[in-house]
């Protein structure tokens, strides 16, 4: 009991001792816990409950450089991950969670992993001519979809569309069917989400409109736990291992994304350090 004590006092008064020994804990237990989504191409869950993406397998890869052979992902809402990762349910979040400067103060985010620009899902035509968020609010009978949490709606709502006209949907093959099915009017998921919906679905009666004007272009990062912040930086040191290898591009390249936009870009431009 006495040795127990010693120890927690140790490291209460020694935080970079505590951070540290976040990787020695993954690496015992052989895994991280990885929160994602289910959002092709930035992370997927196949039938047998495989688990791809570019997201989870660059954090994959990393943690196993980290000597953390394994990743285990549980399926969040956007806005449920970062509750989810600050009460210990997550190690990570590897999900297309686009960094914001409101996130990094909740999160430590990684280097930049991921970027691309908001889409909207349409019926054929474009019929109501929306190419922007305010169009949407501009119209007082429009609905629009959006992941819960995610950044389509925060933008939607940013631009004047009542939360009530910003319906939350949980996964793109909903989003989809709500489209088709006439109970939204348009679907908001980043470029590269929709593009993989539309080619999946091939429904000639549908087509994508991007990049929305006046939303800015987006990166996400994996996100950690403030205190495990050494976690973080040593994530960092072999993602920039792997950017300057061509590693990086190997992984996320064949999903669409552009590893010279991550690598254009960093975390304190993103968080606006």
């Amino acid at each position: 009991m006495k040795k127990t004590l010693i120890t927690l006092a140790l490291l209460a008064t020694a935080p970079g001792l505590a951070q540290a020994d976040k990787l020695e804990e993954l690496k015992e237990q052989g895994f991280a816990r990885i929160a994602i989504a289910n959002e092709p191409p930035f992370t997927a869950v196949a039938a047998d409950g495989t688990v791809s993406g570019a997201a989870p397998d660059v954090a994959r890869e990393v943690f196993k450089r980290l000597g953390v052979p394994e990743v285990v992902a549980s399926i969040s809402e956007y806005g449920a991950m970062i509750p989810g990762l600050q009460a210990r349910r997550h190690d990570a979040i590897t999900a297309g969670l686009f960094m914001k400067p409101e996130r990094c103060q909740a999160v430590a985010y990684s280097e930049p992993v991921l970027c691309d620009a908001e889409a909207f899902l349409l019926p054929k035509g474009n019929p109501k001519g929306f190419k922007s968020y305010a169009d949407i609010a501009a119209d007082p009978t429009a609905t629009i979809g959006a992941p819960g949490g995610g950044t389509e709606e925060k933008l939607a709502l940013e631009a004047g569309v009542p939360r009530d006209r910003v319906i939350v949907v949980p996964d793109g093959q909903s989003g989809l069917k709500m489209l088709q099915d006439g109970r939204i009017d348009v679907y908001s998921l980043p470029v590269l989400s929709i593009s993989d919906l539309m080619a999946k679905a091939a429904d000639p009666n549908l087509e994508m409109f991007a990049p929305v004007v006046g939303a800015p272009v987006y990166c996400d990062g994996a996100a950690f736990r403030k205190e495990d912040a050494a976690l973080r930086d040593a994530f960092d040191v072999e993602l920039a291992k792997m950017k300057e290898s061509g590693e990086f591009a190997a992984i996320i390249e064949p999903y669409g994304f552009s590893a010279a936009a991550a690598m254009s870009t960093s975390r304190a431009q993103l968080c606006g350090e």
